[in-house]
């Protein structure tokens, strides 16, 4: 932090701001998991953020949220390949003996609980989804 790296410190700052937030908001001590899901959900507004910002033309601000993105990926784990998730999606089916997409509900409850954090939901959805339907 003492390097002068504003940006990464500012980043961290307001990732701390916001998991502070959260833990005031529910009176509770967040654990690694929901920290993670924290962590996760910052990204997303970035995402977001940029794509506002394309259809706006602002380069600037673009750069600034991919920057912020890359600071805050540092403190995830390690992302997971799409093959190591398909197997875990497969075991998932296989434990709540799924067989239809009107059983994804109990299908990503497992998966999620066994991808913890290592890949979003929205691609742990679209994997269980996939595989329900083939």
């Amino acid at each position: 932090m003492r390097s002068g790296d504003t940006l990464r410190k500012n980043t961290v700052r307001m990732a701390l701001a916001a998991i502070k937030q959260v833990e005031v908001d529910k009176q509770t001590t967040l654990d690694e998991m929901a920290v993670i899901a924290l962590l996760q959900k910052e990204i997303k507004n970035r995402k977001e953020a940029i794509e506002e910002a394309k259809t706006a033309g602002r380069d600037d601000l673009i750069e600034g949220n991919q920057a912020e993105i890359a600071v805050l990926e540092a403190f995830l784990p390690a992302a997971m390949s799409a093959d190591e998730l398909r197997e875990i999606v497969k075991a998932a089916i296989a434990e709540t003996g799924a067989s239809a997409p009107a059983d994804m509900g109990k299908v990503m409850k497992v998966a999620l609980e066994k991808v913890a954090g290592r890949a979003p939901g929205g691609e742990v959805s679209a994997m269980v989804r996939e595989q329900l339907a083939g």
